[in-house]
């Protein structure tokens, strides 16, 4: 029997910035976000902002969604696709900018809307082998390893248990290290990011639509050609950054080898140093031995000569005639 062939799709980062934007096509993106967060999430609307705008140069921007969740919560919701070193500093201030741009100016912080940032990672970050990660504020007590709780005014008033409610939430989806294995729902999900494709068999939410929206062969020769020079540029943006990791990654070395070698020569110095000086005392006490001895045969000849028995001589001096 044939191996199925997967329907290829065009790939999600692509979709993200331009054809799941229309509300038409809101339901893939809504049903990638439940099934991550296992929770109903309904788009109310893509955020537009300096981030949102499209341009050649811009491969691997953010988008902002504003969504509500099974509960009626607002929730602000970060897509970034992006392969920077300092990611992680990245997502901080991307996360800490949404809070500010969604709270207007005289506002009371108790306005702030939650933030939730689901990075779609095609690069290694960090060292952990698992391909899903989440991240959150806890505050654990220094002494009763207790979670600290908001009180009983703050949890009727903000409808809020935690700190954890409150502050930004972090996932991190390490697409390369998923091994095409769907075992959930949510791993069909994460091969469809992986492989811009699905399987027929697939279940998730939302994505037999998104297999109809992303299909790649229903776009027009002009989207085709846009999208393959998008897929250009991505492929050239990678070998440069892989191009400048190595080149970080072989300076990197240079620096820590000659680092070693200067320890290296340093602590063989210093081992020189302390046998060249045990040399010299051993020497110097050879030498005193010496003078001492013939100091002592001095003294024993002048003995004998004074009438002492050899006897006498050998106890006074230690020195045998």
């Amino acid at each position: 029997m044939s191996k199925e062939k997967d329907r290829e799709l065009v790939s999600f980062d692509w979709a993200i910035k331009r054809l799941l934007r229309s509300k038409a096509n809101f339901e893939v993106l809504e049903g990638f976000l439940s099934e991550l967060l296992f929770d109903d999430i309904k788009i109310l609307e893509v955020l537009e902002s300096e981030s949102n705008k499209d341009n050649e140069a811009d491969k691997f921007n953010r988008v902002d969604i504003k969504v509500k969740n099974s509960k009626n919560e607002i929730i602000i919701i970060e897509v970034q696709f992006n392969d920077e070193n300092d990611f992680f500093h990245r997502i901080l201030y991307a996360t800490s900018k949404t809070i500010c741009e969604h709270l207007d100016e005289g506002d009371p912080y108790s306005k702030i809307t939650k933030v939730i940032s689901i990075n779609i990672l095609y690069f290694d970050l960090g060292e952990g082998s698992d391909y899903i990660y989440k991240g959150k504020t806890v505050f654990n007590s220094f002494h009763d390893k207790g979670i600290l709780k908001l009180n009983q005014d703050q949890q009727e008033t903000f409808q809020k248990e935690y700190p954890s409610d409150i502050f930004p939430e972090y996932y991190i989806i390490k697409v390369n290290n998923f091994n095409d294995v769907a075992k959930s729902t949510l791993d069909e999900w994460i091969y469809l990011l992986k492989n811009s494709a699905i399987k027929s068999n697939f279940k998730a939410k939302g994505i037999q639509q998104a297999g109809r929206v992303l299909d790649k062969m229903k776009m027009s020769k002009l989207e085709r050609q846009i999208y393959d020079r998008f897929i250009d540029n991505r492929r050239i943006a990678l070998g440069q950054y892989t191009t400048a990791l190595n080149k970080g990654i072989r300076q990197e070395r240079k620096i820590q080898e000659a680092k070693i070698k200067e320890i290296e020569e340093k602590h063989n110095k210093e081992l020189q140093e302390k046998e060249n000086k045990h040399k010299k005392e051993i020497q110097e006490k050879d030498t005193m031995l010496k003078e001492k001895d013939t100091m002592l045969k001095e003294l024993a000849n002048m003995l004998l000569k004074q009438g002492l028995t050899k006897e006498q001589i050998l106890g006074k001096t230690g020195v045998k005639l």
